[in-house]
């Protein structure tokens, strides 16, 4: 087992982070930029260690700041967490070539998943179902690309291959819309990602967002963790996930995990990873692959039993996976919900200092979170806060039990997207269950 582990991250999922380090006896190096000093994780790590000012690129993406941060404190390993450079192949090649363990994938496995197009060819290629499309990038021909158009079928949707988080995507609904959109798709993936690379795909009208959690120790094994609805989303970002998915059955189940444990022994996946398809008519389209943990790894947690940063830990120690496919019993039903500083209706975000901060209990209730009253919230991060996960025998029970735990949470001195959760648990659609991931911008008239 790891003997130390540098975070490099902060939040709640380097709080998380260093919990599981604590239940494996695995010590702590808790990095933080100047603003980040009393973090709650950076109060509780066993070494602490400041790596810049507050800007990203000074700090949490400094990748020297990191990597000498982990040698002046004799680190074994760097976990990512997620966001910042857990997706960077570059980094993770540059924590492996100064003689570290990089908490996640191998370099490869990370630069072939983060190009879409490569993505799509690999998972082809493991009997994956994917989105029928260009078949790669697409080049400058206009009559080329119309008729690659015309064979997909209107409409269809322009994507940047080194895209992101909802950004360098186009949906194209007639050919005289075309050659402009790609244009412009290029140009903004060229702004955005330093790579123009674009190709095209069948837009869904009406899909759900549906994600398969797997694990794989690189030494050939690997098993799937089930499934995740994150439908309720909001510009590409989520807002509520569960799992299981509604209407998922277990014949369905097996299917889509198994052909996603089929793509890790092919791809000889290591560490954690998120298989993402959109969902529609009894149907699943690969869209892309997550090389990380998620942040709605709680409820696949809550659902399996399955500490999976533990898991990960134990993988980039080099022991095999501990647990087998038939070892994976779903229970029950998890929801979370997560909080942001954020205003409710217009979703700017709402830095401040806590004055008062009361968390919800009960059972079945979980609530991941680094803030404490008198903490305050910078403007220099994303605005999650935390995230509330219920769990309960049934999907009716985890809801009414978030009813209550929204109800219960308060944190006072900064808006929060609260009610806007309180809305959705009683939403008539999302209580039926199986919206598509248009829901939440149609209710709320985005």
């Amino acid at each position: 087992m790891l003997e130390k582990v540098l975070i490099a991250n902060r939040g709640e999922i380097a709080l998380r982070i260093l919990r599981a380090c604590k239940e494996l006896g695995i010590k702590t190096v808790a990095v933080h930029s100047t603003v980040d000093r009393n973090l709650k994780h950076v109060l509780l790590a066993d070494e602490t260690i400041c790596i810049g000012p507050a800007p990203s690129p000074k700090s949490y993406l400094n990748v020297p700041a990191l990597i000498a941060a982990a040698e002046v404190t004799n680190a074994q390993a760097i976990h990512p967490g997620y966001g910042f450079l857990a997706e960077n192949a570059e980094f993770a090649q540059q924590v492996e070539e100064s003689g570290l363990v990089f908490i996640g994938p191998r370099p490869d496995s990370i630069r072939l998943m983060g190009d879409k197009v490569s993505a799509i060819e690999a998972m082809k290629k493991a009997g994956v179902p994917c989105v029928p499309g260009s078949d790669g990038a697409v080049g400058d021909d206009a009559a080329t690309n119309k008729a690659i158009a015309n064979r997909i079928g209107y409409p269809i949707i322009v994507k940047a291959a080194g895209g992101g988080g909802g950004r360098g995507m186009r949906v194209v609904r007639s050919e005289s819309e075309l050659v402009s959109s790609i244009e412009m798709t290029k140009a903004e993936a060229k702004a955005a990602f330093g790579n123009d690379m674009v190709y095209m795909e069948k837009f869904l009208e009406n899909p759900r967002h549906v994600e398969v959690q797997v694990l794989a120790d690189g030494q050939g094994h690997a098993i799937h963790l089930g499934e995740r609805d994150c439908s309720m989303q909001r510009r590409h970002q989520k807002v509520v996930e569960e799992a299981p998915a509604p209407g998922i059955n277990q014949e369905l189940r097996d299917f889509i995990g198994g052909r996603c444990v089929e793509a890790c022994k092919v791809m000889n996946y290591r560490g954690a990873g998120t298989f993402e398809f959109l969902f529609e008519n009894g149907e699943f389209f690969f869209i892309e692959m997550n090389t990380r943990i998620q942040v709605e790894h709680p409820v696949t947690e809550m659902i399996t039993g399955v500490d999976l940063i533990k898991e990960q830990l134990r993988i980039a120690s080099g022991l095999p996976l501990s647990i087998k496919q038939e070892d994976i019993v779903i229970r029950g039903h998890a929801i979370e919900c997560r909080i942001n500083a954020e205003d409710p209706s217009t979703f700017i975000p709402s830095p401040g200092t806590i004055t008062r901060f009361h968390p919800p209990g009960g059972l079945g209730v979980r609530w991941d979170s680094h803030i404490y009253a008198d903490y305050t919230v910078p403007p220099n991060y994303d605005s999650m806060v935390g995230k509330l996960i219920t769990y309960g025998d049934s999907r009716e029970v985890a809801i009414a039990r978030m009813r209550n735990a929204l109800a219960e949470l308060l944190v006072g001195g900064i808006k929060t997207n609260i009610p806007l959760h309180k809305d959705i648990m009683n939403d008539a659609g999302f209580c039926a269950g199986g919206t598509n991931i248009h829901y939440l911008e149609k209710k709320l008239g985005l």
